[in-house]
C-alpha cells in the first residue's frame, strides 16, 4: 500500500464543458503539473422560458475529474480559469472536493506542510444523487422548484441489491442517471426534500442522495 496518499493535502478538481472541450482541459492541467484525469460524458440542463422556446434546454457536456495535491490543483484552477474563460457566461464551471484517500495513480509525495490550513471553504454544496434512468429529469425539475439553477445529468449503471432484474434467466443491471448540482448551502435541504419528496428517495430501490463539501468555485453565477 505504498502507493495510498492520505487525507488533506489532496483534492478531486471536477471541471465540467462543453462536449469537445475535455480534451483541452486535460492539456492545459497537464501543463500545470496534474498527472493524468477522466472525462465523462453527460448533458447539462438550463431551465430558462427563453431556452424552453428554441428548445436549446439540454447541451452534451463533458465532466473532467482529476486529483492532485492541493499545491498543484490551486494555480492549475487559476490557469483553467484563464484559458477557458471560465468567468465568461457559458463556458463552464469547475469546484474541488476534498479526497479521504486514492489508489492506483502512482506515487505521490505526501507534503505535511499543506495537510493543515489552506481550504478555501465555499458556501455551495455538490448534491449528488443517482436514480434510475429516465428520472434525472424529474429531480432536475424538484431541484429546480427548491431554488436550483441548473444541474448535469451523467450516465452510468447500478449493481446494488435493489438494482438487478432477469431476462430469459439473465441479470440485467439497469442504467443510471447520476444528478450534479451545486447549490448554496443554504438550499441545500429544500432541494434534498424536493427531490425526497417527488422521487420518494427513502424507498429502497428508488435512488440515493449524497452531499460534498466544496472548496473552491469558479464559473458559478
Amino acid at each position: 500500500m505504498e502507493n495510498m496518499s492520505m487525507l488533506s493535502n489532496f483534492e478531486l478538481l471536477c471541471v465540467i464543458v462543453n462536449y469537445g472541450v475535455g480534451s483541452k482541459v486535460l492539456k492545459y492541467a497537464k501543463e500545470e503539473g496534474i498527472k493524468g484525469g477522466t472525462i465523462i460524458l453527460g448533458k447539462g440542463t438550463y431551465k430558462r422560458p427563453i431556452l424552453e422556446f428554441l428548445e436549446l434546454t439540454e447541451t452534451r457536456k463533458e465532466m473532467v475529474l482529476m486529483i492532485a495535491s492541493r499545491k498543484i490543483i490551486n494555480p492549475a484552477l487559476e490557469a483553467l480559469n484563464e484559458r477557458l474563460k471560465l468567468y465568461k457566461p457559458h463556458h463552464g464551471i469547475a469546484f474541488v472536493i476534498p479526497v479521504t484517500q486514492f489508489l492506483g495513480a502512482g506515487k505521490y509525495e505526501y507534503d505535511a506542510k499543506n495537510e493543515i490550513g489552506g481550504h478555501n471553504v465555499t458556501e455551495y454544496n455538490a448534491i449528488f444523487t443517482i436514480v434510475d434512468k429516465g428520472f434525472g429529469e424529474k429531480v432536475v425539475d424538484a431541484a429546480t422548484l427548491a431554488g436550483a439553477k441548473g444541474a448535469t445529468i451523467i450516465n452510468a449503471r447500478g449493481s446494488g441489491i435493489h438494482e438487478t432484474s432477469k431476462l430469459f434467466s439473465m441479470e440485467i443491471e439497469p442504467e443510471k442517471e447520476i444528478v450534479l448540482i451545486l447549490a448554496e448551502k443554504t438550499i441545500v435541504k429544500p432541494i434534498i426534500d424536493s427531490i425526497c419528496e417527488e422521487l420518494d428517495i427513502e424507498q429502497p430501490g428508488n435512488g440515493v442522495i449524497f452531499v460534498q463539501e466544496v472548496h473552491q468555485t469558479y464559473g458559478i453565477r
